[in-house]
């Protein structure tokens, strides 16, 4: 039984790992995108990661048209026409038949089972990296508290070998497991969308009560560079329609201000990298008539912000400087 397992705790889910990575914290980064989120963020640029098991996307664009994906399938899940290849998301079972023949690479299997060593190993080599810039690793997702057992080992696996650490999570994490795991980070990205809760679920499928108070104890307990104990950075994904307006601004600052370490924040305007990701998944895209927010959006919500005596960046970049 112990043995079983130490097995599914030393192995998680990921679907992505991007090197040379500038905007997940400090310096050059090796970005480790772990499989699962409680939130479902209409808006979300990772749809991939939200999910916890393994997913098929359809990439079109390399598709040749050859139809050795169609008897491959056992769930007649793929049609090819005069209209093209189409995939019936209600009948794959994702076994993956498709995606072995698949020469071209159209079809592809989203979600990969790996080890703690086999992170810790791929880390060790960006290792000359990470000390020449002050990098390190970040752990991101979907949301990488959701793999507990994973994240866990990776930590206190990163922490003996001396890789720094940055933990991008969206803060709806069980208070006590977020009390255990965050210290072991050198730095937490915290994400902070809608301050009431009603909008919160609306947009993001739950509530905001652990995000809340998971933030006022990281800004008690971890520190913003000054104090003793991992860094604290607050992001706030700047969303035309959702949570741009001054209302939600205003609270958002009062709340920031109201914190006993005033923590540096980072202004994330929207962006529609992500949009393509949908059709590819069979899903529908829920902020389809939204546009990235106008320059003048942006300078609103710094204003707001830096009104209640907060430090404000936009993308990591000091605003104004572009």
């Amino acid at each position: 039984m112990r043995r079983a397992r130490k097995e599914i705790m030393s192995s998680g889910v990921i679907f992505d790992v991007k090197r040379f990575a500038v905007h997940d914290g400090p310096g050059l980064r090796t970005t480790v995108f772990l499989k699962g989120c409680p939130l479902s963020c209409q808006g979300c640029h990772n749809p991939e990661g939200q999910r916890m098991g393994p997913e098929l996307l359809f990439r079109p664009d390399r598709c040749t048209l050859c139809g050795d994906c169609v008897p491959a399938c056992p769930h007649q899940a793929i049609v090819l026409s005069e209209d093209g290849l189409r995939v019936a998301w209600d009948l794959c079972k994702l076994e993956a038949a498709c995606v072995e023949v698949c020469l071209p690479g159209a079809l592809e299997l989203v979600g990969e089972m790996k080890t703690v060593d086999e992170v810790v190993d791929l880390l060790e080599d960006d290792r000359i990296y990470f000390d020449e810039s002050r990098g390190g690793v970040t752990f991101s997702g979907g949301e990488p508290f959701s793999q507990p057992d994973f994240l866990r080992e990776l930590l206190h696996r990163c922490k003996h070998r001396e890789l720094p650490v940055v933990l991008d999570t969206c803060g709806h994490v069980e208070p006590a497991l977020f009390r255990e795991l965050a210290p072991l980070a050198a730095h937490l990205l915290f994400d902070l969308k809608l301050m009431d809760e009603e909008r919160h679920e609306a947009y993001t499928g739950i509530h905001n009560r652990w995000i809340l108070e998971n933030l006022r104890w990281a800004s008690e307990e971890m520190g913003t560079g000054g104090n003793p104990g991992p860094k604290l950075t607050v992001r706030i994904p700047l969303i035309p329609g959702v949570n741009d307006d001054e209302e939600n601004l205003e609270a958002s600052a009062r709340f920031l201000a109201g914190l006993k370490t005033l923590a540096p924040v980072d202004i994330l305007p929207y962006h529609r990298l992500g949009v393509d990701k949908y059709d590819r998944m069979g899903r529908e895209y829920g902020l389809g008539a939204v546009t990235p927010p106008s320059q003048d959006a942006v300078l609103l919500a710094c204003r707001l912000l830096e009104d209640a005596g907060l430090r404000v960046s936009v993308r990591g970049e000091q605003h104004g400087d572009d």
